[in-house]
């Protein structure tokens, strides 16, 4: 079982070994969080990328996010197919009820982490992915711990979670160079409607 990120590490080491490349659904809440994770394993995996975030806001912002998505896809001379998930903001407003005035790295956050990795999960299995993961936890701002206890909990023999801590080794460092080198747009607030505003409070404060 890969629990930690040397067993992943070692688990890719494997794979190259054995010539294996396994299918994988890449849950991706952006182009600039996927540009590291699809650096490291575009070359063991046959990928494909699960554009599925309900909970950015407005509709013009998802929009746009998976334009770049594709862009980076593009750039990167990756061949890799961009599934795009239902979008609908009121669904993910269901999901974190009673959570509204917590802020990020809460329990909202985790009910978000849920709420997507669940539907990926069930992307991934009915359409017979062998692993499934997400971006999410090259971001800092992001608690891998939770992301890998509620993606390890949803998989099954057929249909295994991929470990992920992809922060390791600088990764959230690398995202940010790899934006600027492929010109992706990158956002300056998480997605929801609840994280404009405390970013925006955020900047008030330093500029105050």
């Amino acid at each position: 079982m890969i629990n930690n990120y040397q067993a992943f590490t070692t688990f890719l080491d494997d794979l190259k070994a054995r010539s294996l490349k396994p299918t994988l659904l890449l849950h991706s809440c952006c182009g600039p969080c996927s540009s590291h994770v699809l650096k490291i394993l575009a070359m063991y995996f046959d990928i494909t990328i699960y554009y599925y975030n309900p909970n950015i806001y407005p509709d013009s912002e998802f929009v746009k996010r998976l334009n770049e998505q594709k862009k980076l896809i593009n750039k990167m001379h990756l061949p890799i197919k961009v599934i795009e998930g239902a979008y609908d903001y009121n669904q993910y407003l269901t999901h974190v009820k009673g959570l509204e005035h917590l802020g990020e790295r809460s329990k909202r956050c985790y009910a978000c982490y849920e709420f997507r990795l669940a539907e990926a999960f069930n992307y991934a299995k009915n359409h017979h992915f062998d692993y499934y993961t997400t971006t999410l936890s090259v971001s800092p701002y992001k608690n891998s711990d939770w992301i890998n206890e509620i993606g390890s909990r949803y998989q099954t023999d057929k249909c295994k979670y991929l470990y992920s801590n992809f922060k390791k080794k600088d990764g959230y460092k690398d995202s940010i160079k790899l934006a600027k080198e492929y010109d992706i747009y990158r956002q300056d607030y998480c997605g929801c409607a609840f994280s404009i505003i405390e970013h925006e409070a955020r900047s008030n404060s330093k500029q105050g």
